[in-house]
């Protein structure tokens, strides 16, 4: 596979949440470099966040470990057990099914760089800890909890 030019992938600003869950992510930038790749088993993505920022809304997968690797600058990893400072240099993993929600929050005053890097698996679910939403990789929307659809 040649050499991937990070500067021809698109950036996708923002995230698919429905209003008001979109909110806190409106400045989040991601480059599919997976995608670009062709990779198929798993995705990578080139992630941004500006201070003030969220990475998604916290949440846990059912099928899908996750791991991140940051790039450039500080974010703050939430998760049910606390707060974790990582900087540039460190990693942080997520195994699936352990109902451990996770997100990352910008709290510098710089904007932060890093990889994501998660399975792709078609039976996934993805839970939000801290508001009624979920959704399945198998069709993409997000319902609440009970399976009833955002308007």
């Amino acid at each position: 596979m040649p050499k991937i030019d990070i500067s021809t992938i698109p950036v996708v600003t923002g995230c698919p949440y429905p209003k008001p869950f979109d909110e806190p992510c409106a400045g989040r930038t991601r480059r599919r470099l997976g995608d670009a790749g062709r990779l198929q088993d798993f995705g990578v993505n080139f992630m941004t966040l500006p201070p003030g920022g969220w990475s998604s809304q916290r949440h846990w997968h059912s099928h899908e470990d996750e791991l991140v690797y940051i790039l450039e600058g500080e974010l703050v990893l939430v998760e049910d057990n606390g707060d974790t400072i990582l900087r540039t240099g460190d990693c942080a993993t997520f195994p699936k099914n352990t109902g451990n929600g996770h997100h990352m929050i910008n709290r510098s005053s710089s904007v932060a760089v890093y990889l994501e890097i998660g399975s792709r698996d078609w039976d996934d679910m993805t839970t939000c800890s801290d508001i009624d939403m979920k959704s399945a990789n198998a069709d993409g929307r997000f319902v609440h909890k009970d399976g009833t659809p955002y308007d």
